[in-house]
C-alpha cells in the first residue's frame, strides 16, 4: 500500500464514522423530540395527503406552482390583503364567468312585514290573536312532516362573493341540495320535543313538469301512514336577480356572529274556491305565527310573508305551508344552520298552543 492509497483509506473511514455518529445522534433524539402521537402523526403526513378537501387541495396545487419569491411577497402581506385573495381564489368545482353575489337583508328585523299581492285586507293582530286550525299534541307521535317539492335546488359550497357561469343551482347529490337543510330542521324539532318527519323523495328529477303532483303523492302516503302530522312544510330555496354581469342576491341575517340565510314563508288566497282551499285564512294565521316568533327569537331571519292567489299543495291540510330558504347563492352551511333555526322556531309555536 502506498502512502496515497493509505491516506484516502484513512479518510474514507473517518467520514463513514462521521456519518454514523450523525445517524445515531439523530435518532437517539426523537424520542425526546416527538411523543409517540406526535410521530404517528409525521408518518401519516408523509405517506398519504393532509386533506382530501378541495379547498386544501387547491390551497397544495397553487403552492407547489409557486415561486420562492413568491412565497416571501405572499408571507409579507397584510392579513387582510391574504384573507381577500383566498376569498376570490376560484373554486375547482364550477368554470366559465365570475359573477358577482351581492348580499342583502330584507324585511325589518324584529317586524312582521308582508308582501300581500291579493285584495284582502290582512288584520295582523287579529290573525295572530286567534287558535291555529289544528291542535299541537304533547305526544310522542310525528307530528311534522318536511318535504321536498324541488329537491334538487341546490347550494354553494363556498362564500366567496362570486358564483361561475357553469352554476346551475341544481343538484341530485343529497350532501349538496335542499335535503340536508330539510334534515337539519327536523332533527331541530325533534330535540326541540317536536317528533318529525323528514322525505327526501326526489318530486323534480328528472323534470319539474308534475313534481307538485309527485310531492302531493308523497304527503298522502305519510298522511295514510302517520295519521297525527298536523304540519306539513314544503321546503324549498328561492333564486332572487338576473344573473350575469348583475349578478344573484343572497339574503342573510346574523345569528351569533354567524351568517344564515333568511327564510320567505308562502301563504296562498282562494277566495273563489279554484284550488279547493277552504281554509286557506287559517293557513295565513300559522304563517304569521311562525313568523312572528322568528322575528322575536333571530331579528331579521324573515323576508317579507309573501300571500298570494296560489295553492302549491297547501291546500292539504290547514298546516301546510311553503318555506323558502336562502337562494342558490346561499351557501349551504348558512341554509343548514337556518333549518336548525327554524325547527327551534316551530316547536316554540306549536308548544305555545299545547
Amino acid at each position: 500500500m502506498n502512502i496515497k492509497s493509505g491516506k484516502k483509506t484513512a479518510a474514507m473511514a473517518m467520514a463513514a464514522v462521521v456519518f454514523l455518529s450523525s445517524v445515531y445522534c439523530t435518532f437517539s433524539r426523537l424520542p425526546k423530540a416527538f411523543s409517540q402521537e406526535e410521530s404517528l402523526c409525521m408518518a401519516a403526513g408523509l405517506a398519504m395527503p393532509v386533506s382530501n378537501n378541495i379547498e386544501d387541495d387547491e390551497a397544495q396545487d397553487n403552492q407547489s406552482e409557486s415561486s420562492v419569491a413568491d412565497k416571501a411577497e405572499s408571507a409579507t402581506k397584510p392579513a387582510d390583503e391574504q384573507k381577500t385573495e383566498k376569498a376570490t381564489a376560484k373554486p375547482k368545482e364550477y368554470g366559465g364567468e365570475a359573477y358577482p353575489v351581492i348580499e342583502n337583508q330584507y324585511g325589518s328585523a324584529g317586524e312582521i312585514t308582508i308582501k300581500n299581492t291579493t285584495d284582502f285586507d290582512i288584520d295582523v293582530d287579529y290573525e295572530l290573536s286567534q287558535p291555529l286550525g289544528f291542535e299541537p299534541e304533547k305526544t310522542d307521535e310525528p307530528q311534522v312532516l318536511i318535504v321536498h317539492t324541488h329537491t334538487t335546488e341546490a347550494y354553494l359550497q363556498q362564500d366567496n362573493g362570486v358564483y361561475y357561469s357553469e352554476y346551475t343551482g341544481r343538484s341530485k347529490d343529497d350532501s349538496e341540495n335542499i335535503t340536508l337543510a330539510g334534515r337539519a330542521m327536523a332533527d331541530s324539532l325533534s330535540e326541540n320535543g317536536i317528533k318529525a318527519l323528514h322525505s327526501a323523495t326526489h318530486h323534480d328529477d328528472p323534470s319539474y313538469n308534475g313534481s307538485y303532483d309527485r310531492s302531493a303523492a308523497t304527503i298522502y302516503e305519510y298522511l295514510e301512514k302517520y295519521p297525527s302530522i298536523k304540519v306539513i312544510i314544503d321546503f324549498h330555496r328561492d333564486s332572487i336577480g338576473y344573473g350575469g354581469e348583475d349578478g344573484k342576491i343572497k339574503p342573510t341575517f346574523m345569528v351569533n356572529g354567524e351568517k344564515a340565510a333568511q327564510i320567505m314563508i308562502m301563504s296562498g288566497y282562494d277566495p273563489a274556491g279554484n284550488y279547493d282551499y277552504a281554509h286557506w285564512e287559517e293557513n295565513l294565521r300559522f304563517a304569521l305565527k311562525i313568523q312572528q316568533k322568528a322575528e322575536q327569537l333571530y331579528p331579521g331571519m324573515t323576508r317579507p310573508l309573501y300571500f298570494g292567489d296560489f295553492a302549491y299543495n297547501m291546500n292539504i291540510n290547514s298546516g301546510s305551508l311553503l318555506i323558502e330558504v336562502g337562494t342558490e347563492v346561499n351557501t349551504l352551511d348558512e341554509a343548514c344552520r337556518t333549518g336548525k333555526l327554524l325547527g327551534r322556531v316551530l316547536a316554540k309555536v306549536l308548544k305555545d298552543e299545547m
